[in-house]
């Protein structure tokens, strides 16, 4: 029971620390609203309230320091100026790491740790000490180490009544009684009045509420905070001393509004329930008027009139309702949609070979049961998209660490965290981000100093960005900085024998020099470069994810990445092709165009390779049946279909196949584990006939088939042309 619950906790925590980062980025903006401190200071403080509950002492303790300072700030106690906002979000960063450790069992960085404790308490008065709490059970009263006075104690009465749900949810009273505890000198005393005989009780129902008494120098909020974690699964009232008179104020301004003097023996009077009647007014008709229930007291009034305020407040604002399932069963309800849409393949194959003169009405359900069957899929496909949000509040973290590595000031913009992608998508793109993104800091962005000089602001700037198009999702990584130094770029290249000290290349293939394996052009080893790791292993994880990845710069403005990736990677659209004799996938997103040649339109190249002339420009053609060994050049066929593709460096080919079937909604099927990798292929699928189907990769069938005098060839011809 106690695991269930603590995986609902480190769930709550990424929630938490997710509006934690938020709320932070958006002080950071500016944004000094008191909601959004309050936001922050919630979270920091949920995240305490269930650690204690768990005896986490380290999270506790760090917690609270982070917490202390920002209590603070919220009672203006402390000025957030940007020092103070870098310390906030470092702190932040830290209380992740903690969580993680105490989630997953590692170990954190002593160090850090205490650098951090020792930059949080400099905003500490020395007359704060950390509240020191030892459980001494449910009956008896939460006794913590004493604390100097800092602000005025108040007494306050909870009473406490669980709902059946809040139980259902794995929660327990006695956490919550630690968390408040925490706050001061806490009483409990069991009310078991509602507790019914043995024979009367229901399965599940909740009998049992608790009074208690906790005095603390820590306001309304902070104890409304504890019981966040079951808002609107229990019944509850906090009161304190003040309350009377407080409302003994509001009373008499609401009397004053009215016109009525106070009593000299009371603090205030309530409104009386019969006003002196009118006189009376001649009417020309009699007038019935419906008399509205009046409550019992104008004070009942106010108070019916704010509870529904906030009812109805709560129940436009409140976070939509979610349910958690293991990814396993969303896994399985996605293959099984699959197998669905595959049966309906096979069912529309055997009736088109049916021999049968009227077939319309059974074509006609048919369509309609394709339909609802891609409704399904795309229903359950949404089931396990996710925003890039958590990803993208992942990425400044590293912006952060990046830019105090080098000494450099970053500043990471997002835009587009409302992108949903499939959750496997997100987590494998993480690692290429990384990369990435450090990167832009390391090379990209100059020094405080250069930038000045070149009459930029001294600090840089990188856009995170994301959209869907065209099916697909787009990532972009664009900074500010000095952009590539092509020049530097292509000379590294031939010292490390990567490319002929002759070869004439592009600014988008020189740029893509970069993808190569052990390439590097840091001077020195560091942290974050210099050990020839890096963009290469983005481009293997873009690609093992079936996208791609570009790069564009223009010297002195900059440079920026950009990542390509399938929304899904269960199911996709592709064209099916013939290529000798064997039925192929090509993904519908990699081609541009299709066409149909003739010999006019096929241009030699003796040994080097063929070009295609489409409109006046030379595209190289690639052989498909070729290139995956399935024909010689002995018994080559000349292709009449083509496929325009475009390569990741920019460059165009025309994939020659020898027929184009249709275009048609297939599921992917993985081949890790049952033939590995296979240059040329993706993945596979089945068709509607049964038959198992290669799902093509078209950047890898262009590379391993192509020459780069090919492309070499092709460029001089267009530029020819151009001039």
């Amino acid at each position: 029971m106690t695991g269930s619950i603590m995986d609902t906790f480190f769930e709550e925590c990424e929630e938490l620390l997710e509006a934690m980062d938020a709320g932070l980025a958006a002080i950071e903006e500016g944004d000094q609203d008191p909601e959004t401190v309050n936001a922050v200071f919630r979270a920091v403080h949920s995240i305490k309230g269930g650690a204690g509950a768990f005896g986490l002492d380290d999270l506790v303790a760090f917690a609270h320091n982070f917490e202390t300072v920002f209590d603070d700030v919220r009672s203006n106690k402390l000025q957030l100026d940007e020092k103070l906002i870098q310390l906030l979000f470092r702190a932040s960063d830290h209380l992740s790491d903690l969580v993680v450790c105490a989630r997953d069992g590692g170990q954190i960085d002593e160090a850090h740790h205490t650098v951090l404790i020792a930059a949080l308490a400099e905003y500490i008065d020395e007359e704060e000490e950390e509240l020191v709490f030892e459980p001494m059970g449910m009956g008896a009263a939460f006794e913590p180490a004493p604390l100097a006075e800092v602000q005025q104690e108040t007494s306050y009465d909870i009473r406490f009544h669980p709902l059946k749900e809040m139980f259902a949810t794995g929660n327990e009273p006695y956490f919550l009684f630690q968390a408040l505890a925490d706050l001061g000198t806490l009483s409990v005393k069991l009310d078991d009045s509602e507790l019914p005989g043995f024979d009367a009780m229901e399965d599940g129902e909740s009998y049992l509420s608790w009074e208690l008494t906790l005095v603390t120098g820590e306001s309304r909020s902070s104890i409304e905070a504890v019981f966040e974690f079951v808002e609107g699964l229990c019944e509850l009232s906090i009161s304190s001393e003040g309350d009377d008179a407080a409302e003994a104020d509001a009373l008499a301004a609401l009397n004053a509004a009215f016109g009525i003097p106070l009593a000299e023996d009371d603090a205030a009077v309530a409104l009386p329930l019969e006003q002196p009647a009118p006189e009376p007014v001649e009417a020309s008709a009699p007038a019935e008027v419906e008399a509205e229930e009046v409550p019992d007291s104008a004070e009942d009034a106010v108070v019916e009139k704010a509870a529904v305020a906030k009812k109805d407040a709560a129940k436009s604002s409140g976070p939509k309702p979610t349910l958690r399932v293991e990814l396993d069963r969303v896994d399985r309800l996605i293959n099984a949609v699959g197998e669905l849409i595959i049966n309906h393949s096979m069912l529309a194959q055997q009736i088109a070979n049916l021999d049968a003169s009227d077939t319309r009405d059974v074509e006609t359900e048919l369509e309609g049961f394709k339909n609802l069957a891609r409704d399904i899929q795309e229903g359950v496909m949404a089931i396990r998209a996710q925003p890039v949000k958590p990803l993208f509040q992942r990425m400044a973290r590293i912006v952060r660490e990046a830019s105090a590595a080098t000494g450099k000031t970053a500043k990471l913009i997002t835009i587009g965290e409302a992108t949903e992608v499939d959750k496997t998508v997100i987590e494998r793109l993480a690692d290429p981000l990384t990369h990435i993104l450090r990167n832009a800091v390391d090379h990209g962005i100059e020094a405080p100093e250069n930038r000045a000089a070149a009459g930029k602001d001294k600090a840089g700037e990188i856009r995170l960005t994301a959209a869907h198009r065209s099916g697909s999702v787009c990532i972009e990584v664009k900074d500010d900085g000095a952009g590539l130094n092509r020049k530097k770029i292509r000379q590294i290249a031939i010292d490390k024998g990567l490319i002929p000290a002759d070869a004439e290349l592009s600014d988008s293939e020189i740029d893509n020099l970069l993808f190569m394996p052990g390439f590097s052009t840091a001077k020195e080893i560091s942290n974050l470069s210099g050990r020839g790791v890096g963009l290469d292993v983005v481009k293997n994880a873009v690609t093992a994810l079936g996208g791609r990845v570009s790069i564009s710069s223009v010297p002195g403005e900059g440079s920026m990445f950009s990542i390509i990736l399938p929304l899904t990677l269960a199911v996709m659209d592709g064209m099916v092709v013939s290529v000798a004799g064997h039925t192929m996938v090509v993904p519908i997103t990699a081609i541009v165009e299709t066409m149909r040649g003739n010999e006019d339109m096929i241009n030699n190249l003796g040994s080097d390779g063929t070009l295609l002339s489409i409109r006046g420009s030379f595209v190289p053609i690639c052989d498909v049946a070729g290139s995956l060994g399935l024909r010689t050049s002995t018994t080559n066929e000349p292709a009449g279909v083509y496929l325009l593709v475009e390569t990741e460096n920019g460059d165009r080919c025309a994939l020659a196949v020898d027929d184009i079937h249709d275009q048609r909604q297939v599921v992917i099927k993985s081949l890790d584990g049952v033939c590995g990798n296979v240059p040329g292929v993706s993945a596979a699928t089945i068709l509607g006939d049964g038959k198992i189907a290669m799902i093509l990769d078209p950047e890898s069938i262009v590379t391993a088939s192509s020459s780069a005098a090919v492309f070499d060839t092709d460029r001089r011809m267009n530029n020819a042309i151009a001039s």
